[in-house]
């Protein structure tokens, strides 16, 4: 039996300034905006994820924390964010239990960030996978 986490929801408050946001400044690619009276649902997806994310109001906007995203270079995975406008925080790593500035000093997978928070503080963090953990 497979169990695969196709769709995770991002309760924000304003979904078209959510939607903007995603589609814009993250990159994510727009699949679904529905409308059925007040329910509205938008299903967007980062470029190469086989998980999607459906946007949709909820008074619990930007409660969702810790969100990972997958790449294989963290610095280009940045600069794009950067260039999009999503502000992206810098990259960082961890030592001994403390963030520290910078990537990984070794590159090790799963040890270089960096992340940045949707319009309603719903956060992201962008995590280097390149070695056989990646996709």
């Amino acid at each position: 039996m497979e169990w695969r986490l196709e769709l995770i929801v991002v309760p924000v408050s304003d979904v078209e300034r959510a939607k903007a946001f995603y589609v814009d400044k993250a990159g994510f690619e727009l699949h679904v905006d529905h409308s059925d009276g007040d329910f509205r649902v938008v299903q967007l997806t980062p470029k190469g994820s086989a998980c999607s994310i459906a946007i949709m109001a909820d008074e619990s906007a930007g409660s969702l924390h810790g969100l990972h995203l997958v790449v294989s270079d963290i610095y280009a995975a940045r600069d794009e964010l950067e260039r999009r406008g999503a502000g992206p925080s810098g990259i960082f790593h961890f030592e001994a239990g403390q963030q520290q500035p910078g990537a990984d000093p070794e590159r090790a997978d799963y040890n270089s960030f960096c992340s940045f928070n949707d319009p309603d503080g719903n956060t992201w963090l962008v995590q280097e996978v390149t070695g056989a953990g990646a996709g």
